[in-house]
């Protein structure tokens, strides 16, 4: 494994590459240490260059679903009913913070992507 800084957009292209081949490799893996090890130079690049704005809530969650393989009914210990997880998830209910703590703790969803204003 040689990591090397990222000092430039191609220096994240080419990080970005190797991440993609290496994404799913075993924890407990050189690959997988690789892997954590180049998710954290490439954030800390993209912080530093790009200003992505606040996130929105809503997309935040549906981005954690599709990650986790999730359903909307999985959503209900967080959020209610299915009928308040609908209304959540098409922005005619807003977050509770009650739901937003169950949201961070049950699926690490950071709080300030949470708490910021939907688009």
């Amino acid at each position: 494994m040689t990591i090397k800084p990222i000092r430039s957009d191609d220096d994240l292209k080419r990080a970005l590459v190797r991440l993609e081949k290496i994404f799913q490799a075993e924890e407990g893996t050189a690959h997988a240490d690789e892997r954590d090890v180049l998710v954290t130079l490439i954030e800390a690049y993209e912080n530093k260059h790009y200003d992505f704005g606040p996130a929105d809530p809503v997309e935040a969650i549906k981005f954690r679903m599709e990650q986790e393989g999730l359903t909307a009914r999985d959503l209900e210990p967080f959020i209610g009913q299915s009928g308040r997880v609908s209304e959540v998830l098409n922005r005619k209910r807003g977050l509770s913070l009650r739901m937003v703590k169950r949201l961070h703790d049950g699926l690490n969803i950071p709080y300030e992507t949470l708490l910021a204003r939907g688009r």
